[in-house]
């Protein structure tokens, strides 16, 4: 595939390592072949880089595959998942799962990109329920609008939720803004 036909969120391999395209800027100078600059991020270890590249010059794709699994356990920073198909366990470390780690709890299904059959980066739901372990009382003539106060829930993760969630109840989290959607039970 030459640099031209690359687009957002094409897989492509680069001196053996996989990376996803963030985004591409095109720049045609006055004289001289036309130039690429790509954000690329890692995706064994996560990090960003920047490169230029010009006209004419080639990449292999990365065959990245998507396989259902659900999440098992955490045991000193490794995180197991097994297939939905094949039962097959699969384990991924803290530096592939960040912060994802504050949204995942026993038996969840999630998504996992799979690349020369190891395990390299996690898609969540869209949401999760979780179940508050620790929040202030609520105050006393608080109503249901407005008033905000810290919940800590059974993963750890401290988020913002409204003065009437107490301790015992499951709320909907949002993966994608972190952030508070509705309260599913007591």
């Amino acid at each position: 595939m030459e640099v031209s036909e690359v687009s957002k969120n094409k897989k492509l391999l680069i001196d053996g390592v996989p990376f996803n395209v963030e985004g591409v800027d095109f720049v045609k100078p006055g004289k001289g072949r036309a130039i690429y600059h790509l954000k690329l991020r890692n995706l064994i270890n996560g990090t960003l880089s920047e490169p230029t590249y010009h006209s004419g010059d080639k990449f292999d794709e990365a065959t990245i595959t998507v396989r259902d699994m659900q999440y098992l356990y955490e045991e000193h920073g490794h995180y197991t998942f097994m297939d939905a198909e094949s039962y097959e366990q699969h384990v991924m470390g803290e530096e592939n799962v960040g912060d994802k780690k504050l949204y995942l709890k026993d038996s969840l299904g999630v998504q996992v990109m799979m690349w020369e059959d190891r395990p390299i980066d996690l898609i969540l739901p869209k949401a999760v329920e979780l179940k508050v372990i620790e929040t202030e009382s609520a105050l006393k003539g608080a109503t249901v609008t407005a008033q905000q106060k810290m919940a800590k829930l059974e993963t750890g993760m401290s988020i913002g939720v409204p003065a009437f969630v107490k301790e015992g109840d499951v709320i909907r989290i949002s993966t994608i803004t972190g952030s508070y959607v509705e309260r599913v039970g007591g």
